[in-house]
């Protein structure tokens, strides 16, 4: 049998742009056929009588192809007439090349009656190679559109779970013979900052030594401790058979994880045990509450530098739109009391934005439609903040920030998180008065006098086994509206995070047909690049797919979102690094 698939376009968006497809692959021997049935834009050539009229007269309705108004659930899968597509592959017994031939039934009705809209022919013919390597597959090719296009496309496959890791050393090893003297607290929390691993508030009774552990970013909770509970194990005096370490960040506490002295040197000296072995004789508990550490932080400062890309393939005016740039990040943790600092600049590389406003309605209050001039400066602030973090009790935790948030707005602001240790869900708020900043003063430091305030409901769920986190926002946007957000966030254990989102308002945003929508829309990738050769572990890239300069549904890109910052002190991070609890 054939397989099947159903697909929707445009599903809340503009009817202009909507379409409906039901598509039959089969492979037969070296050929690969796929046809369809299209209807909407996918119906407007080779056409034939709409099937599911015979089912409901519903189905057979006239359905237009252009207008101002937005697509119906009752529109879909209607029209009087469908479109026929399909294509064929054939593979060579030339390894890895591939024919294939195409042809669509998209006729590009809306944009020929709004642009001088030279439409493409509707078939095409070429090759495709395809070749193996140890990290990636690619694929090349070259094809003609027509009797007038040539075009040609470059694609690197990789699964995301088996992308490059960053990888912590220990810092020393483990001795294999405990130490015969007594060391003091003092002793070791001072060697240990000599080895960049922040220990404090060190106690200990009979058999136990208790330590927090200050986490850096870019490396994954159950690393840090192995290496902190290495370091004290080679310090203290024998008779301690057990390390607790309490890990924290940024004034935030996590759990207990309390090890057994003598299954990391069963495991890690005498190669006779594993990290599950471990995981069986720890114990992970709620921590209690300390008091937040007035102390300057030491060691190495957390840094980041991150090459952020944002793109869209399907913009009206401008068909696709792109911009570069390049953010380094600072956090200064606790240098005055109980206050942490973060800044960061960008470097814009390059975009084609510069079009982004000569055809679009233009917005009296900008909130994100000027996004081209804030990419004409070649250097910004992109935010420069202080900030008050505290966790309240075992599973409550609050942060309070001021200063310049983001790129293109600064303010003050707060936000709560209630994130119970061992269970699936969490649940917070947060608010913010927001100050849109002025792109044309220097490194965009000014701001305009337009001022809102916004506030949201944020919820998550972990789907257990499967390192997923839906999500949802329901409140008052940057632009006065309000609406709710869903979206999910998918955790990989090598550091590569997935995740995106839809939001839906009660305002719109005007386009270029003079039509609405309520909708916006992104999904993101974030790569660590730290486990490829000679690049260190705080380097990453992040690839965003968005619509540029919407208005409607935007909220506050907060630094030092609680959910975030606490992932490192959570259980569903703990269980996914536990392995790194090893060398």
């Amino acid at each position: 049998l054939p397989a099947i698939a159903v697909g929707i376009q445009s599903a809340t968006g503009h009817a202009r742009q909507s379409g409906e497809y039901i598509t039959a692959s089969k492979r037969y021997n070296n050929f690969d056929f796929t046809a369809g049935l299209g209807w909407g834009r996918y119906g407007s050539a080779f056409q034939i009588d709409n099937p599911l009229k015979t089912i409901d007269n519903h189905f057979g309705k006239s359905r237009a192809l252009d207008g101002e108004m937005p697509v119906e659930p009752s529109d879909l899968f209607t029209g009087e007439e469908i479109g026929i597509f399909g294509g064929m592959e054939y593979f060579t017994p030339v390894k890895g090349l591939s024919l294939k031939a195409d042809f669509g039934a998209d006729r590009y009705e809306a944009e020929q009656a709004a642009f001088a809209f030279d439409a493409p022919a509707p078939w095409s013919i070429g090759a495709n190679y395809q070749w193996q390597t140890r990290a990636a597959t690619i694929d090349t090719s070259i094809a003609a559109q027509g009797t007038d296009r040539i075009m040609a496309r470059l694609s690197i496959t990789q699964n995301l779970k088996n992308w490059f890791k960053n990888t912590l050393a220990p810092q020393a090893p483990l001795n294999p013979n405990r130490i015969t003297g007594p060391s003091s607290p003092n002793h070791t929390e001072t060697t240990a900052q000599k080895h960049n691993i922040a220990l404090k508030n060190i106690q200990h009774d009979k058999t136990t030594l208790r330590a927090e552990l200050a986490l850096m970013p870019n490396q994954n909770s159950p690393a840090q401790i192995r290496n902190a509970a290495i370091h004290i194990a080679n310090n203290i005096a024998p008779h301690f058979e057990t390390i607790a370490i309490t890990p924290t960040y940024l004034g935030l506490q996590g759990p207990e994880v309390s090890l057994q002295r003598s299954a990391l040197e069963n495991t890690i000296t005498n190669h006779q045990g594993s990290a599950e072995e471990i995981w069986h004789s720890a114990e992970i508990s709620a921590a209690k509450p300390s008091l937040p550490s007035k102390h300057r932080s030491t060691g190495i400062l957390p840094f980041k530098l991150t090459l952020d890309e944002h793109f869209s393939l399907a913009e009206e005016d401008y068909g696709a739109l792109h911009r570069t740039s390049f953010i380094a990040d600072i956090i200064v943790p606790r240098q005055l009391k109980y206050f942490d600092f973060g800044t960061s600049l960008r470097l814009n590389l390059t975009d084609n934005l510069e079009r982004i406003n000569e055809l679009r309605p233009q917005s009296f209050l900008p909130v994100r439609s000027n996004e081209g001039e804030f990419a004409d400066q070649f250097l910004s602030l992109n935010t420069a903040y202080t900030a008050y973090t505290r966790s309240l009790g075992k599973d409550t935790h609050i942060a309070l920030i001021s200063g310049y948030l983001e790129e293109m707005y600064g303010g003050h602001g707060g936000e709560i998180l209630y994130r119970p240790l061992g269970k699936r869900f969490a649940i917070g708020a947060d608010s913010f008065l927001a100050l849109k900043r002025e792109p044309q003063t220097d490194f965009n430091l000014g701001f305009n006098g337009d001022h809102v305030l916004t506030g949201h409901l944020n919820t998550y769920y972990d789907i257990p086994d499967h390192d997923l986190t839906l999500t949802g926002k329901f409140g008052r946007f940057l632009a006065e509206d309000t609406g709710g957000q869903v979206g999910f966030e998918k955790y990989f254990a090598n550091g590569v995070k997935l995740a995106g989102h839809v939001t839906l308002t009660n305002s719109a945003d005007a386009d270029l047909f003079g039509g609405t929508t309520h909708a916006d829309h992104r999904i993101s990738l974030t790569l660590p690049l730290g486990g490829i050769k000679h690049v260190p572990n705080f380097v990453d890239t992040k690839i965003t797919q968005r619509p540029f300069g919407r208005d409607i549904g935007q909220s506050i890109d907060n630094p030092l979102s609680l959910y975030a910052v606490t992932d490192p002190l959570s259980m569903p991070h703990i269980i996914r690094h536990w392995n790194d609890i090893t060398p």
